[in-house]
């Protein structure tokens, strides 16, 4: 008789965002006339920009005659999307990144579960906590984590690096010496970033101990701080440790569109073999490449017009991102997040669990978040708030909720 993958049966629960949108809908159903605002899922909701909407119907056009028709794309990616790739992101802040490191694919979340398999189980993993879900779920998976303990809401073989407030969010160095290092910058869920020296102790540490650190940039396009690094590759020793990992979804709107990208540095070994070289063929094996029209639209979000129409995007959401920190802090909130990242993250109130909280919003005044505790341990107590919303949606949950008695 067949068997199942066993680990998957140690999951706890369903997917975060699953378990919300679970709860979401029962309340919805139970109050078809309540208006609800959702601002807990990272999911964006302004539309493609018009030179991106260009790039899309361009590309169709092309596949609608002989001439120009395109199949399966290359393995890596488009060499026209690569190139403005390595130009843009990283030539143009001194990263010494080529095209052919390049690893072209339909999302950043994709990538982030599916790199671990180029690794031994044996491996050990750090992760932030709190943390977003994928990187652990995916591990567990695999068969990598150990056994859960439900109590600490923990797993055995995982080392845990707590954010909390005392450390502003960001990660000490680990007691334990890990294999894999997970990090997140600017940081998903708490907004918080670390500037270009505590990033280069990163890259010192995992140079000296032999581990590789896999660098989740995927809201880099919302840094507004000169001393915070947009790659990892801007840190010197970073090609010899560090895979880098982006997504089109929240710098251009991408989400319904899906594309993203993995970087893999050539001198990036594990003692004589190539990472590079593993996840080449593990990608050429099991992907068969981001549709062409798509990445025609991902090479739009470079041109002049492009970055001028996602600049303004960007700002959009940072705006309502400061609208909801603003709001929060007046009405005696403990707030942090919001600068660099399109993220608020706060402090439950009196002493209310993360999902305490979740249900007294969802049913008082109809406003959506994530509950801390979803992303590990050390987010107990704390709550996510997604700047990803309308502006008047925005304004309006914000004002719900400080008009809240609790």
């Amino acid at each position: 008789m067949f068997k199942v993958n066993e680990h998957y049966l140690k999951l706890p629960g369903s997917y975060l965002f699953s378990t919300i949108g679970k709860k979401v809908n029962a309340y919805s159903a139970a109050h078809p006339e309540a208006k609800i605002i959702r601002l807990g899922i990272g999911d964006v909701t302004q539309p493609l920009a018009p030179s991106i909407i260009d790039a899309l119907h361009g590309a169709v056009d092309e596949m609608g005659k002989a001439e120009t028709f395109h199949g399966y794309a290359p393995d890596l990616g488009y060499e026209f999307l690569r190139n403005v790739i390595a130009d843009n992101d990283y030539k143009a802040r001194g990263c010494n990144i080529s095209a052919d490191e390049i690893f072209v694919s339909d999302g950043a979340k994709c990538d982030s579960s599916n790199i671990q398999e180029i690794f031994s189980l044996d491996n050990k993993i750090a992760v932030c906590d709190p943390v977003y879900p994928v990187y652990v779920d995916s591990n567990v998976m695999a068969g990598r984590t150990g056994e859960y303990d439900a109590k600490r809401e923990t797993w055995s073989d995982v080392i845990y690096m707590p954010c909390t407030a005392d450390n502003g969010f960001a990660p000490l160095l680990p007691s334990q010496t890990p294999d894999i290092i997970y990090l997140c910058f600017p940081n998903n869920p708490t907004g918080a970033t670390i500037n270009k020296t505590q990033l280069q102790e990163w890259v010192d540490y995992a140079n000296r101990v032999g581990a590789v650190i896999i660098y989740d940039a995927a809201y880099e396009a919302y840094i507004s701080e000169e001393d915070v690094p947009h790659s990892i590759y801007e840190c010197e020793g970073a090609r010899t440790c560090a895979i880098e990992l982006r997504s089109f979804s929240k710098n251009a709107g991408f989400t319904g569109v899906r594309l993203g990208f993995t970087v893999i540095p050539k001198e990036l070994k594990a003692g004589d073999v190539s990472l590079h070289a593993l996840w080449a063929r593990r990608h050429g094996t099991k992907y068969n490449g981001a549709p062409y029209i798509v990445q025609r639209a991902g090479e739009a979000v470079y041109s002049e017009a492009g970055k001028a129409q996602l600049k303004k995007q960007v700002a959009y959401y940072m705006n309502n991102a400061h609208y909801i920190y603003e709001g929060l802090k007046s009405a005696g909130y403990t707030v942090s997040g919001g600068v660099n990242a399109p993220y608020i993250w706060l402090k439950a109130p009196n002493g209310m669990t993360s999902w305490e909280f979740f249900d007294y919003l969802l049913e008082h005044v109809n406003v959506v978040g994530t509950p801390g505790s979803g992303f590990g341990p050390s987010g107990e107590t704390y709550f996510r708030l997604t700047a990803f919303g309308s502006y008047e949606n925005t304004v309006e949950a914000v004002e719900r909720i400080k008009k809240m008695s609790i």
